[in-house]
């Protein structure tokens, strides 16, 4: 498969919900395995399907030291999320040079079609529940961004344009 190009910031479908996906077929799996190619390049700790310009509810998330165990994800919903919140710096591909801490949730339960069609249920804890709720921004159109106060926000996206 192919590690693929990430689109740049302000590209408009990185503000756009992606569509839910109707079936598990080879076409979504190539999709996928083009997707963890591209994560293993950045290399992230996730990805999702319109980060690369694909405007499916798919995405991906590999936390692991040794890599290899991406869990794949259709139309992922979160279902509970902790009281508890947990910061983390992240970052996207699609605004490279910068990064924020965010605070989220420390653990979700996530409902979610598997590699299988399978509807399927799992709960996610530290940075596998901020990827994953990372993931799931960008399947709503959200950038990490979006999550912090109007003044860091600008300052954020100051300094990408210089870097840019």
């Amino acid at each position: 498969m192919t590690a693929r190009r990430c689109l740049p910031w302000p590209d408009k479908r990185l503000r756009t919900a992606a569509e839910p996906v109707e079936a598990i077929t080879d076409e979504i799996r190539a999709i996928w395995q083009d997707m963890i190619d591209t994560m293993e390049a950045m290399p992230g700790v996730g990805l999702a399907a319109p980060q690369i310009g694909v405007m499916l509810q798919l995405a991906v998330v590999d936390t692991s030291r040794e890599r290899g165990g991406a869990i794949r994800l259709a139309n992922p919903e979160i279902l509970h999320r902790s009281v508890e919140l947990r910061e983390h710096e992240e970052a996207s591909p699609n605004l490279p040079g910068v990064s924020a801490k965010i605070k989220r949730p420390r653990a979700v339960t996530v409902r979610y079609m598997d590699e299988t069609g399978a509807t399927t249920e799992r709960d996610f804890v530290a940075l596998d529940a901020t990827s994953v709720q990372h993931q799931i921004d960008h399947l709503q159109g959200r950038m990490y961004f979006e999550n912090l106060s109007k003044v860091k926000r600008d300052m954020l996206l100051r300094k990408a344009r210089k870097l840019g």
